[in-house]
């Protein structure tokens, strides 16, 4: 899944949104699936939900305007609007430009922080520079965002380049899938690495929302 078409918002009737008590989430496309479990399992039916394409990840640079584009076309219509990005590579410009647009945006450098909690990511970041991370999105799409993209499946001879320095492959998991699990295992071997399931349901993000649904996105 890569997302919702820009200027498509999805509501729970179907129909346009009204202004009256409605908060907007711009969302990358990758959250998606946790988005609207999170949505649907606290009853949060005054969040809508627009995602932007997951790939624009590679692409960093472009997010901080297409998070503007979606604000500019849709604020009018809410009475808040919540940004469910982290800096996701665009360092820093992300947060100015949401500050500029006077919205808030998930705290964190990025998803797989704020998926394990931010404190805990970064008290295992000295001890775990050499790991790398997949969440469930990325298990479930590893061929479109990393095995293509990267030329693995032109020239695999590439992989030690590209992993010779890691040691594992962490799949932070936000749900128990045994079938994820399994294609996690296999990407694991794809790349040569040891393996790692560490369970992190949806971490920071869950009280983000939380803040979010009641118009406290701060």
């Amino acid at each position: 899944m890569t997302g919702l078409p820009p200027d498509e918002v999805l509501t729970e009737s179907g129909v346009a949104p009204s202004r009256t008590g409605r908060v907007l989430l711009i969302a990358c496309g990758a959250l998606a699936h946790e988005i609207l479990a999170l949505k649907h399992g606290n009853g949060w039916d005054h969040l809508d939900l627009q995602c932007l394409p997951a790939n624009l990840h590679l692409w960093p640079d472009r997010i901080p305007d297409a998070v503007e584009a979606a604000v500019t076309a849709h604020r009018a219509d809410y009475d808040s609007v919540f940004v469910v990005y982290a800096d996701c590579g665009t360092g820093g410009l992300l947060q100015a430009r949401c500050a500029a647009l006077g919205v808030q945006m998930v705290e964190g450098p990025h998803c797989y922080a704020f998926f394990e909690g931010n404190a805990a990511f970064t008290a295992r970041a000295e001890t775990e520079f050499t790991a790398f991370y997949l969440t469930d999105f990325l298990v479930r799409q590893f061929d479109a965002f990393v095995w293509r993209p990267m030329g693995l499946d032109r020239h695999p001879e590439l992989r030690d380049m590209y992993f010779g320095n890691y040691t594992k492959l962490v799949h932070q998991a936000q749900t128990d899938d045994p079938v994820l699990d399994a294609k996690a295992r296999d990407c694991a071997a794809r790349l040569g690495l040891a393996h790692e399931r560490r369970f992190t349901g949806y971490g920071d993000l869950e009280p983000a929302l939380a803040r979010a649904a009641l118009g406290h996105p701060a």
